[in-house]
């Protein structure tokens, strides 16, 4: 069975108010090529299709035109929904598409209804799990609590369910949007922790013949049968030095596997450049920094005049601008992004309710009421019309 594995489209998003639009149509246009050169007998997007719940009608239309592309090749695709991506939206026509082998995997509740496949060594069932939000599928998973872990722990109890089902000798395949141990997060990816740990290990998809992982931006092996594929294509600086792949996996009849990574088009170089301005004005530029996207970081000691337009003059594609004066560590009082790494989105609400009150922190009534509204700013808007009414909608 042959299988090329994709993720993290962001179809909509810029780069620093630059549009991507062009940069990700060639990435679908070599998608097609791909599959019209190498014919897998499956292609699997593991979520984040779209970079927000209402994309751009410039995306939905690069979406629309991918699909039709992909259909007109005759070879089935499945697709889940990711934490950016409407389920509901994303999930309109799915019966429809099913028929032109384009299968959609955005409700939770059909995350064990497979795909199946049959190669001349027997069947394959390929399960879609979309990014779940725990907040919004403890009661359909009967759990009274629990974060990213135990809910993808019982949604993967329904897939191995259904798996026994299935005649002796059924090879598996499981799309997952989720942080997994053993990734690494770049500056793109949206948090997705409340009130507990977000990543979840490996061992979750034991047994599994492959796992095919969408959510954190660069590609990497976590075992041989578990793989990120990465985005198609550095959205962040954070991921100037990343490798764009996709994976062209071929599953055995014993369900022994072969990888290999398939590279992505570079539309465009990513290029960040560290010192003082007058270093960076007469000192010698980096090979092809007129045609890349900059960032720069100044380590002046204060702020000059005017950087932005004087070195946009020698970098026209200058995108972000930094200031990092390079003072001695114990000189310098720590800056507002380094006081918030390594906390999550709860500890940084306490810690400003703390902040405003003279160092008295919330306390546990209160706690518990932010991280409601954390929870609730997860949903979309026709979740939030669900909660008036009493009942549950999709997450983000």
């Amino acid at each position: 069975m042959r299988i090329l594995h994709t993720s993290d489209w962001h179809l909509g998003r810029g780069l620093h108010r630059t549009s991507l639009l062009e940069a990700q149509r060639a990435v679908m246009d070599h998608l097609v090529d791909t599959v019209r050169e190498r014919r897998p007998d499956i292609v699997l997007v593991s979520g984040d299709v779209y970079d927000r719940a209402v994309p751009p009608l410039t995306a939905v239309r690069l979406f629309d035109d991918t699909l039709h592309r992909l259909a007109d090749l005759d070879v089935p695709l499945v697709l889940i929904a990711g934490n950016h991506d409407s389920p509901a939206r994303l999930g309109v026509g799915s019966g429809l598409l099913a028929r032109a082998g384009i299968h959609l995997r955005t409700d939770p509740e059909r995350l064990a209804e497979p795909v199946l496949l049959h190669d001349g060594h027997g069947p394959v069932a390929c399960y879609g799990i979309p990014y779940l939000e725990p907040a919004l599928v403890r009661d359909r998973f009967g759990l009274t609590r629990g974060g990213h872990e135990e809910v993808l722990g019982a949604a993967m109890e329904r897939v191995r369910a259904d798996l026994a089902s299935r005649p002796p000798g059924t090879r598996s395949v499981v799309l997952v949007h989720a942080f997994v141990a053993g990734g690494q997060p770049s500056d793109s990816e949206r948090d997705i922790t409340v009130g507990g740990v977000a990543a979840v290990p490996a061992s979750l998809f034991d047994g599994i013949d492959y796992t095919a992982l969408g959510h954190l931006h660069g590609a990497r092996a976590l075992t041989d049968r578990v793989r990120y594929s990465g985005s198609p294509l550095a959205y962040s600086f954070s991921e100037a030095d990343h490798r764009k792949i996709m994976w062209w996996i071929e599953l055995g009849p014993a369900g022994e596997l072969a990888a290999e990574a398939v590279e992505t088009p570079v539309p465009h170089r990513l290029l960040r450049m560290r010192g003082t301005l007058e270093e960076l004005l007469t000192g010698p530029a980096p090979e092809g920094a007129t045609d890349a996207l900059v960032e720069v970081t100044l380590t002046d000691p204060s702020r000059p005049d005017d950087p932005l337009g004087r070195l946009s003059t020698r970098f026209p594609r200058l995108l972000s601008l930094r200031h990092e004066p390079d003072t001695p560590p114990e000189a310098a009082a720590p800056r507002y992004t380094e006081r918030l790494r390594g906390r999550d989105d709860r500890r940084v609400a306490e810690d400003f309710v703390a902040h405003v009150r003279g160092g008295r922190g919330p306390d546990a009534s209160e706690r518990a009421l932010l991280l409601e509204a954390l929870e609730a700013g997860r949903t979309d808007d026709t979740d939030h019309d669900s909660r008036r009414q009493g009942g549950r909608g999709s997450a983000r």
